[in-house]
């Protein structure tokens, strides 16, 4: 293997002689691999990531300010659980971001965990403490995933930075260094890092998802459709619309072969296409585009707010004197990371609705109607009750009467809210 570029200095004096042994053995050392079949297959990275390593890519180090970590011998631990973070955080600023971004959040979890697994003479006990401890540390890779999306969706890029290195950091101890499991924590530094315009941390990222998902013969369709989006991001975000636009539409293909065509994790792949058509000036495609995106977030939280419309039926209808049995219906909720994505998108296609040249009451009111049906799921009633409004007067200039019904029962549903204000 070629060897890859030195450390710094200031890096390398820094490193005691135990974390010098964890360097030689490349865990967080070097740039990341691109992997050239990637170009031949039409899913490579710019130029500035396509370097080859032999057998591999190597872990990068942390992106941008939290890159170059100068290790101390003594790294700064949390007092509750004893984790060390020293791997990660070179200053109490960086410290701090990292509590505010994950690490409160998963400091008690953090404990058992990083507490040695006690001497046990019995095969089936020592099994059974292994199972434990992989189940924890699966679900620090859910929360600090989703918690990762979340600030990402929330345009806090910066403070998705440490859950997702978190997120990455555990998926390796469960999966190990080469599993198809390490793509979304990759991808989602890859999109930390192009929303604080690190392009360069971002392509080294994704060069290690496509090394994994380009050895991964049976990659599920889930995996592409995302390293998919994130290169199409990428693109765009380096001004190379041709290539973005062929990756999103692969990501479309992905996404609608694991979720379906109307699903709202195909949608996504529809909006940043409209965005990119509509820096380019071309409307008509981009208004095509946003409204498709509209009714599929449009029927997806139509379906949510009916099913649980019928679940409070069904509890209102209960007997207290009955035998307490579960609600014979399936209650679909969103997780924060969805509630995320689509207050952010619809809002954005809300703007472009309201600012365009020429005005289109019933998109507008469309966009308007989901928006408000969003706030009513996530119980924030008063925006709910304001947006509803202004779907309902928009639509009383239209002539169909059915969305104006609708939108007056969803008002009606907002109103019978105990803690809904006007």
């Amino acid at each position: 293997m070629p060897a890859l570029p030195p450390p710094t200095s200031a890096g390398s004096a820094a490193l005691s002689p135990r974390q010098r042994g964890h360097r030689g053995r490349g865990r967080w050392s070097g740039p990341a691999a691109a992997s050239c079949a990637g170009r031949r297959r039409g899913c490579g990275v710019p130029a500035a990531a396509s370097r080859i390593t032999g057998e591999g890519p190597r872990l990068p180090a942390p992106p941008g300010a939290l890159g170059a970590v100068a290790f101390k011998d003594r790294p700064h631990r949390c007092h509750e659980s004893g984790s060390g973070f020293g791997w990660l955080l070179r200053d109490v600023d960086h410290q701090k971001a990292d509590w505010v971004s994950i690490h409160e959040k998963i400091c008690q979890l953090l404990i058992p965990v990083r507490t040695s697994l006690p001497f046990i003479t019995s095969e089936e006990e020592r099994k059974h403490g292994v199972e434990q401890l992989v189940k924890r540390q699966k679900y620090i890779i859910d929360l600090t995933s989703s918690t990762a999306q979340k600030f990402i969706f929330n345009g806090k890029h910066k403070n998705a930075l440490p859950a997702a290195l978190h997120a990455l950091r555990f998926s390796i101890e469960v999966y190990g260094s080469s599993s198809v499991q390490l793509v979304p924590a990759y991808l989602l530094l890859a999109e930390a890092c192009l929303g604080t315009g690190n392009l360069q941390q971002a392509s080294n990222y994704l060069s290690q998802a496509q090394w994994i998902v380009l050895r991964t013969p049976d990659c599920s369709s889930a995996f592409q459709h995302r390293l998919h989006r994130s290169l199409g991001l990428l693109y765009a975000a380096d001004g190379n619309f041709e290539q973005a636009l062929y990756h999103l539409a692969n990501d479309i293909y992905f996404a609608s072969s694991a979720f379906g065509l109307k699903s709202i994790e195909t949608s996504g792949g529809y909006f940043h296409m409209a965005n990119i058509f509509f820096h380019q000036n071309k409307m008509d495609i981009a208004n095509s585009l946003y409204a498709e995106v509209t009714d599929i977030w449009h029927t997806f939280l139509v379906k949510l707010v009916q099913t649980q419309e019928q679940i409070r039926k069904l509890r209102a209808e209960k007997s207290p004197f009955t035998e307490d049995k579960e609600v014979e219906v399936s209650e679909d909720t969103m997780t924060e990371a969805q509630q995320a994505e689509a207050i952010q998108v619809l809002n954005a296609v809300l703007d472009i609705r309201e600012k365009a040249p020429e005005q289109k009451p019933g998109e507008t009111a469309r966009v308007l109607h989901a928006l408000a049906m969003l706030y009513y799921l996530i119980m924030d009633l008063s925006k709910a009750c304001e947006i509803g409004m202004k779907a309902f007067d928009l639509l009383k200039q239209l002539p169909q009467q059915e969305p104006l019904e609708a939108v007056g029962h969803l008002l009606k549903l907002i109103d019978s809210q105990p803690s809904c204000t006007k």
